[in-house]
């Protein structure tokens, strides 16, 4: 299936950029969720009159996303938890509690957003997170898990 992107994707394209994807992705994903349309005549036409409109968001939606990476940058979160004496937690921190955590503190980070590839934080310790906020933009947010006393 061919389809125009309207959105910088990653690890697919850029904006503009007609690429061949699977139908299922692009049928289920790409086009429901507004990140592409399909590659036909009558969509290259439409899409060469609005591309500078198109643009234009995407520099937007870049310096948003630059300010906010500005923002979580400078943020250090500090979760505390029950834990045992070998510093293992009684439970875990998971996605949600550092974005409440975040939001506590004055900076909206969707669950989304956060970044937990080796899962949930089981153990006492300080963590570099790292927060997805846009094709272009990532950026690493410091954690540290203390003990409750």
């Amino acid at each position: 299936m061919e389809v125009i992107l309207l959105e910088n994707v990653a690890k697919l394209g850029d904006l503009g950029d007609t690429v061949s994807v699977k139908s299922g992705y692009g049928r289920n994903y790409l086009i429901p969720q507004q990140k592409a349309v399909p590659a036909t005549a009558e969509n290259v036409e439409v899409f060469a009159a609005r591309k500078a409109e198109l643009q234009h968001q995407a520099d937007d939606k870049l310096t948003l996303a630059s300010t906010r990476g500005e923002k979580i940058g400078a943020l250090s979160l500090s979760l505390t938890s029950k834990a045992g004496e070998e510093g293992k937690l009684f439970g875990s921190i998971t996605v949600r509690d550092i974005a409440e955590a975040a939001a506590s503190q004055g900076v909206e980070i969707e669950k989304s957003e956060v970044r937990l590839p080796a899962g949930p934080l089981r153990e006492l310790g300080d963590y570099e997170i790292e927060v997805h906020l846009h094709a272009d933009v990532n950026v690493v947010l410091k954690v540290s898990v203390v003990a409750e006393e």
